[in-house]
């Protein structure tokens, strides 16, 4: 009998869980909440996986009490050491699988992503954050608490930065910006006003903000100066992290895979590609970028397959039917 494998990609704003076996069957794959243990505490958190889990098995026809023998959770806002512990002996406790890894999220990018498993790694999706691995298992991150650990990027930031020079072209303080009249739609609002009244009243919630990004983006595209303006300041920020990470394990003299992932990266951004790209070649010229082409969860589940012992030929073919298979659209929990 072939043994279950889960592979767990967990972001700010939605959790894919992916279950398959070790002789290269995907049986399930379920979309949840994000994993925000900051706010809602690594217990909920773990609570709330251990229940995807159980709805992935439910969906692919098995009890709930069927054995998975790994389980590889990438969790988003599991930042540290301590951290990715305290996740680690609260999931084995639950009983999610015989085996469990508890990683952060950007070293599932990394890991479907560069074939060798080292490099440098970027995920950028409602938030931000980076990760590297150098060829000998040295590995360097950020400490990533948000603003007060001086991080800035994500489509969330984005959305707000949007806003903000909307709000500020109608009240003098900054330049004329076709973000005024693109914004208020987006909530069914008459001005960008509107919209940040809406969110100081806890009309909209500050992460439905994250729903505006992809205004900004479109807006850049189509030559607004102070939208293209946002979206370089999150290509430059990318570049940052990037040589920061190369510099700290001494890889800036060494072709090294660089890795991007998450929604605002893979979602045929050009103008931050291109932008990343030119940036790149000036201050790391080595550094080898590719867009991630499948779902991150694809490396949390190769990295499942591979501490199960799965044989090359099932991790390539479950690759490549995670990158076939269209998500699910919709949350369960």
């Amino acid at each position: 009998m072939p043994d279950l494998v889960v592979g767990v990609d967990g972001g700010n704003s939605k959790t894919d869980l992916v279950l398959a076996d070790t002789e290269g069957r995907l049986l399930s794959w379920v979309r949840g909440a994000g994993t925000r243990p900051h706010t809602e505490g690594m217990e909920t958190t773990t609570e709330r996986l251990a229940r995807l889990g159980r709805d992935a098995l439910a969906e692919a026809g098995l009890p709930g009490t069927t054995p998975v023998a790994v389980g590889a959770y990438f969790l988003a806002n599991v930042d540290r050491r301590a951290q990715e512990r305290l996740a680690l002996r609260q999931l084995a406790a639950l009983g999610v699988a015989e085996r469990t890894l508890v990683r952060n999220d950007t070293l599932a990018v990394l890991r479907a992503g560069a074939p060798d498993g080292w490099g440098v790694a970027v995920v950028s999706g409602a938030g931000i954050n980076a990760a590297a691995v150098h060829p000998d298992g040295r590995s360097a991150r950020f400490l990533s608490l948000g603003d007060i650990t001086g991080d800035w990027g994500g489509g969330l930031a984005v959305a707000r930065a949007g806003l903000g020079a909307a709000v500020r072209a109608g009240d003098g303080r900054g330049p004329a910006t076709r973000l005024r009249r693109e914004l208020p739609a987006r909530f069914g609002r008459d001005s960008v006003e509107a919209v940040a009244l809406a969110v100081s009243a806890g009309e909209i919630s500050v992460t439905a903000l994250h729903g505006l990004a992809p205004v900004v983006f479109a807006t850049a595209e189509s030559g607004d100066a102070v939208a293209r303006g946002i979206v370089e300041r999150l290509g430059d920020e990318i570049v940052t992290m990037v040589t920061a990470l190369l510099r700290r394990l001494r890889l800036l003299r060494t072709p090294t895979p660089v890795v991007l992932g998450g929604g605002t990266l893979q979602n045929d951004q050009l103008l931050l590609r291109d932008h990343i790209g030119t940036r790149l070649a000036v201050g790391a010229p080595l550094a080898l970028p590719r867009v991630l082409d499948v779902p991150p969860v694809a490396g949390a589940l190769t990295e499942a397959l591979v501490t199960a012992g799965a044989p090359a030929a099932v991790q390539q073919r479950l690759r490549e039917a995670v990158a076939a298979r269209k998500p699910p659209a919709v949350c369960l929990d």
